[in-house]
């Protein structure tokens, strides 16, 4: 009786829990790769051949170089994230080759690291620690230290899909007032009665956010729109947050604003560029409070994203829709 297995997977990174591995081995031969990235891109482009399908992770590109040394006979491939930035979408589009991606497994744990994001920054995390390590602990003066006030607040959204909205249900338990968002398209009437949310455009956002919460995809039209003029249209007690895509915000001029305090603080998870280094300009400032993209980093959420991307490339290889297409 033969054990040949009639598809082989490439495991294009090292770091795919086994969880999600697992559920491909009764029908699939694993390939994996063992050197770490951004190092593997020569044991990529030889263990591809004559495969399948393929989990691909990390930054390197999946571009039309990968796919040639794969061959004619690669049927699917998806990633463990919610960007698909590393795959160069239009040539697998060309090939007929379906994309899947894990949106849906990441949105819990990036909603919770919003918040708290939002409460590190609105309550001065980052300064406080500061004056701790630099023996400047004020125990004299009532006023010392104020940060800003979730109660009550108008929180606003740039971008209010699945993130967005698992954001705004967190914060209904911090008693805020309302929410605002600026989309393309107009939430369901039922989402937005759920969270007091009316849409409104891009002015008025600004105008009358105490929080802003970035959590839009990177394109032409959103690179570098939060600007200088942007943050002089914002509150002075306003606090930042993105979770979205590093450049969307220009960096430079939200260091102005932060330093003149313009705005009154804010937290990142994506930064411009990334790895943001050490000696970046933005550090020195006491009111942003920066995470190094780590809004997808918990446990159960990358296994999730692995088990569902083993999904999708099993759904791909049976000619069948994926459980979560990226397109």
């Amino acid at each position: 009786m033969s054990t040949t297995k009639p598809f082989k997977v490439l495991i294009a990174h090292t770091d795919v829990p086994p969880e999600g591995i697992e559920i491909l081995k009764e029908q699939c031969e694993i390939l994996q790769v063992i050197n770490e990235p951004p190092k593997n891109r020569p044991e990529i482009l030889e263990k591809i051949r004559g495969a399948h399908a393929v989990i691909w992770g990390g930054r390197d590109i999946l571009n039309a170089e990968i796919l040639d040394a794969a061959g004619p006979q690669l049927k699917a491939v998806s990633t463990m994230s919610s960007g698909i930035n590393n795959v160069d979408v239009p040539e697998l589009k060309k090939r007929g080759i379906p994309l899947g991606s894990t949106p849906a497994m990441l949105t819990v744990a990036v909603a919770d690291l919003t918040v708290g994001l939002l409460i590190a920054a609105a309550r001065r995390f980052q300064e406080g620690r500061r004056k701790i390590d630099s023996d400047k602990w004020d125990k004299d003066h009532l006023n010392w230290m104020l940060g800003q006030d979730i109660r009550d607040s108008t929180v606003g959204f740039y971008g209010f899909g699945g993130i967005g909205q698992a954001v705004a249900k967190r914060l209904m338990g911090f008693d805020i007032k309302r929410v605002l968002y600026t989309t393309r398209n107009r939430v369901s009437q039922d989402i937005e009665e759920r969270f007091n949310a009316k849409k409104v455009d891009f002015e008025t956002l600004l105008a009358e956010s105490d929080f802003l919460i970035i959590a839009s995809p990177l394109t032409k039209e959103t690179l570098g729109l939060f600007n200088a003029t942007v943050f002089n249209k914002m509150k002075e007690t306003a606090v930042l947050v993105n979770v979205g895509r590093g450049k969307i915000v220009n960096q430079d001029d939200l260091y102005e604003a932060l330093k003149s305090n313009r705005i009154f603080a804010a937290g990142l998870d994506v930064m411009d560029p990334e790895p943001l280094p050490s000696n970046d300009k933005l550090l020195t400032l006491d009111n942003v409070v920066v995470t190094p993209h780590v809004g997808y980093a918990t446990r159960r959420t990358r296994v999730d994203a692995a088990n569902l991307a083993s999904r999708n490339v099993l759904k791909g290889l049976a000619g069948e829709p994926m459980l979560s297409p990226a397109y």
